[in-house]
């Protein structure tokens, strides 16, 4: 088993929280700065926060800078990116709200309405991780035989969010 990044410090947090130009939920915060620099996860592993390569800041950016170019947002400020799901699906969390809502980025099959490529994965980052840690997550190598998979709920605040200009 590979170890685990550094946790990141209160500097690198606050110069990452700057760079956002948004605060991080505080169960976000606690994961970065007590457990490790990402590299932990469902199933795939979360973004590292800060450092070399593709990192959350650095995917954040990325991603509203082609939103904001591209003349069909797509990517709505404050939604920070937190995990690659593949295929052009991320993981990712609403710093604005105050339990960290996740939601997920499903962009294949979307020419425009970029509303309709999010949905809401957990109404809390704290849910999110329950869900992960118990096995019992869409994204679970094992779903259960019986159980149905759940009906993806949109993210009824996309076409708002992704109207505001900042």
């Amino acid at each position: 088993m590979e170890r685990l990044p550094a946790p990141v410090t209160a500097q690198e947090l606050a110069r990452a929280e700057e760079s956002l130009g948004f605060a991080l939920p505080p169960v976000l915060v606690r994961l970065y700065h007590e457990v490790a620099n990402g590299c932990f996860g469902p199933e795939y592993q979360l973004f590292p926060l800060l450092g070399d390569g593709r990192t959350a800041v650095a995917t954040y950016h990325k991603e509203r800078a082609e939103s904001v170019s591209g003349g069909s947002p797509h990517w709505p400020a404050g939604i920070l990116p937190i995990m690659d799901w593949g295929c052009g699906m991320y993981a990712a969390v609403d710093c604005r709200s105050s339990e960290g809502t996740v939601l997920l980025f499903e962009p294949n099959g979307i020419e425009d309405d970029w509303h309709h490529a999010w949905y809401l994965d957990s109404e809390s980052l704290a849910g999110w991780l329950e869900t992960w840690l118990a096995g019992t997550g869409w994204y679970g190598e094992d779903p259960a035989e019986d159980a149905e998979p759940a009906e993806p709920r949109r993210w009824e605040m996309a076409r708002q969010r992704l109207s505001e200009k900042k």
